[in-house]
């Protein structure tokens, strides 16, 4: 028998049940969602928070502000460490420390019958669970992208995607409560209680699709390796190529403008209805309601349809240019009615149209993150998400901070416009040849 000895086989993840990708998934869902539940709910509860706390309106701006601005700060760092690390490890210490910082708040700022924390103390807490939580996002998308095939990750980044509203929903649904009935002990108990889940979720479940690198790289199912992936130290290609690689910022800055329609609406849709066509609770939650189900919905079915025909960039670019148009004609209506909002026809359309336009704006999410990941390639897709997430959360911040400002300047219908234009804007960022490297 030869004494050369046999060239190592690198096990793919079709070695593994195929099954465990959908538990992968869940992880990841699971993950943004307990993360999200904490971003997007606690600022319904800022009622709550200002009395309890004893804040005035800019006080409570700057608390809920400063989380948003934490995951900004810190979404590319964690998607470096991911890259360098793996998701596993990051994702674990994302959440376990997330869940250890809400506990805090939980235990040591919040407010008890006969002390009043100080606000740099939420403050300084608020910050902390952000730039913690900003982990979830690259190491749950990394994992996604190692453990599905090119044909499924449309899908599965779309589903993963869901759990933000989804996340956004139930604690909007929970929060408020827990907050009237038992205090922000209990507020930031639930949510600590909600990551901790999730870590547990991850120990059992996630883990490498073949176990190993190898010299090829990082291997997703069938043993194929995502483009651009070359050999490099340990295997991986160095983390740091996306901060290199005009292409991805091109599409992180893309990614960025297109959520801020998203954002204007989610934030400022209530505030529209009720103060220019005067409409009540039950339209406001009915829209609101509406946006969030359409997005699941949405996102998902366009991962879905995307991964059939391989149109991902072109889906991109006509998402943009059909909500571009739908929140134009959501200012042109807004201008046309502008003499008698109130009416009933006029309150139909105006909600209508602000219904579909925050749908359409919240549809590409999944894709988006996709294609980006499928540009940077599967070893560097945390670092790539990171970028993406970085002016994401640069846009939260800066959104609702902007947009009074336009409307007190001008108008409602103009504000709309000029959400329609920041989708455009974003076109020139979109490459108009596929982003797969061929």
């Amino acid at each position: 028998m030869s004494d050369i000895p046999a060239p190592a086989i690198l096990p793919s993840a079709s070695a593994a049940p195929a099954a465990h990708r959908w538990k992968v998934l869940a992880v990841g869902v699971a993950a943004n969602a307990a993360f999200s539940a904490a971003a997007a709910g606690l600022p319904t509860t800022a009622v709550f928070m200002r009395a309890g706390y004893r804040l005035d309106n800019d006080q409570l701006g700057l608390a809920l502000g400063l989380m948003g601005l934490g995951v900004a700060l810190f979404e590319l760092p964690w998607g470096l460490l991911t890259d360098r690390w793996g998701d596993r490890p990051v994702l674990l210490t994302g959440l376990s420390a997330t869940a250890a910082a809400l506990a805090w708040l939980s235990v040591f700022a919040s407010p008890t019958a006969g002390v009043v924390p100080s606000l740099w103390l939420l403050a300084a807490g608020l910050v902390l669970v952000g730039v913690l939580g900003g982990s979830v996002n690259g190491a749950s998308g990394r994992a996604v992208m190692a453990w599905f095939g090119d044909s499924e990750r449309g899908l599965a980044m779309s589903i993963r995607q869901t759990a933000v509203p989804l996340g956004g929903g139930l604690g909007a649904l929970l929060l408020p409560w827990l907050a009237a009935r038992s205090g922000f002990a209990a507020v930031f108990g639930a949510l600590a209680a909600m990551c901790a889940a999730a870590a547990v979720l991850a120990v059992c479940w996630l883990r490498d699709p073949g176990g190993l690198r190898g010299p090829g790289g990082l291997r997703g199912p069938g043993g194929l390796r995502g483009p651009g992936e070359l050999p490099g130290p340990g295997g991986l290609r160095d983390p740091s190529g996306p901060l290199r690689d005009a292409r991805v910022w091109r599409a992180a800055a893309a990614i960025g403008l297109m959520c801020c329609p998203q954002f204007a609406v989610l934030t400022f849709a209530t505030v529209f209805l009720h103060d220019f066509s005067q409409a009540g609770i039950g339209t406001l939650t009915a829209v609101m309601v509406t946006v969030q189900l359409g997005a699941m919905v949405a996102r998902i079915a366009s991962g879905r349809w995307t991964d059939r025909h391989g149109n991902r960039r072109a889906f991109l670019r006509g998402c943009a240019q059909l909500s571009a148009l739908m929140f134009a004609a959501l200012g042109a209506v807004a201008w046309l009615v502008s003499g008698g909002p109130t009416t009933p026809g006029a309150v139909l359309a105006t909600a209508a149209l602000l219904t579909a336009a925050g749908v359409c704006a919240s549809a590409w999410h999944g894709v988006a993150y996709t294609e980006l990941a499928t540009l940077a390639g599967v070893n560097r897709a945390g670092t790539a998400l990171g970028m993406a997430n970085s002016c994401v959360y640069l846009g939260l911040f800066l959104t609702p901070v902007a947009l009074p400002h336009v409307v007190a300047a001008s108008s409602w219908p103009a504000a709309w416009v000029l959400a329609g234009v920041a989708m455009l804007a974003a076109l020139p960022l979109l490459p108009r040849a596929s982003w797969r490297a061929s």
